[in-house]
């Protein structure tokens, strides 16, 4: 094999094996691009279970979240 060949392969081979490693966004990330009705039958099973619904809602308004920002805490908080 001639080195001009071996060279560019072992650059790409580097560039190849550096690239960094995409991790999967964990569920409460998820939850951010969630439609709304999938938030409405998450939401229905969570109401279920009332003292931590509230305990989870408070924490909610205190943080000043809306819109799919909390939905994503309150998932989180509800499956902690």
């Amino acid at each position: 094999m001639n080195i001009r060949h071996l060279v560019p392969a072992v650059i790409i081979a580097t560039v190849i094996g550096a690239a960094p490693i995409q991790a999967e966004p964990s569920k409460s990330e998820q939850v951010k691009t969630w439609t709304v009705a999938q938030w409405k039958t998450a939401r229905a099973a969570f109401v279920k279970d009332k003292e931590k619904w509230a305990a989870c809602r408070s924490q909610n308004k205190e943080k000043h979240l809306r819109g799919k920002a909390s939905w994503s805490f309150l998932y989180g908080c509800m499956t902690s």
